[in-house]
């Protein structure tokens, strides 16, 4: 009876050198579908420290702006990720003709006021945009940019709504704190100006295939709720 044949696996050995270490995380970030925070990698590099691994992240994220390569790491949604750089747009989309996933003004002007007030209520979403958006908040945790965190302990028990990594991910933010400021915002020009939607584009990546249709994967701009609605609580 013959053996059957096994692919074989290279031992894992201890990491000593940051020239050892850089090529392993970009194995890393290679294969990892969302980006990598420290707290997934430091358990698969026992015995180095969180600074270690920063540092050569740095080191990596430096190496690859210096030489001007395609892509580039980013800081996202509290991790770490391999992006195709935005100037290459074009030919990607040549490559891979990938269908744009848009997102409404209504979606958009939805997904605002729970960045910039969550935890939030879908009453209070409804008081400052003036209109039902059952149907938009739906839409937007099917896209997984909306998560339910519970529900309010007041009469009716309400959910209560805030915005996902993806979301993060999506937008290109580190964290929330990362949200432009509303004069940033009223910088970019008049909003009515402005397409309907928001066309995303591929930004993924090297090797990886084009996200899901329905999930957008690029860095945009939020419409934020005006200022006399900013400041109210929920």
């Amino acid at each position: 009876m013959t053996r059957p044949e096994t692919d074989t696996v290279a031992p894992v050995t201890p990491v000593t050198t940051m020239n050892h270490l850089k090529p392993i995380l970009e194995s890393l970030l290679l294969i990892a579908e969302e980006p990598l925070s420290l707290d997934k990698i430091k358990p698969v590099l026992p015995g180095l420290s969180g600074r270690e691994i920063t540092t050569a992240l740095d080191q990596l994220a430096a190496e690859y702006d210096r030489r001007n390569a395609g892509f580039c790491l980013s800081r996202v949604a509290g991790g770490y990720q391999l992006r195709t750089r935005p100037e290459y747009t074009g030919y990607i989309r040549r490559l891979i003709q990938p269908k744009p996933a848009r997102l409404s003004k209504a979606a958009l002007e939805t997904l605002a006021v729970i960045a910039y007030k969550q935890p939030v209520l879908r009453a209070d979403i409804e008081r400052i945009r003036g209109v039902d958006s059952g149907g938009v908040l739906r839409a937007l945790l099917e896209r997984r940019m909306v998560r339910i965190l519970g529900r309010r302990e007041i009469p009716g028990r309400p959910l209560i709504y805030a915005t996902t990594k993806l979301f993060l991910e999506v937008f290109g933010l580190k964290d929330l704190t990362e949200l432009p400021s509303a004069d940033e915002i009223e910088s970019l020009g008049d909003p009515e100006a402005a397409d309907d939607g928001l066309e995303t584009e591929a930004g993924k990546t090297p090797g990886r295939t084009t996200p899901p249709d329905d999930i957008p994967r690029t860095e945009g701009t939020l419409p934020i709720p005006t200022p006399h609605d900013t400041d109210k609580g929920i």
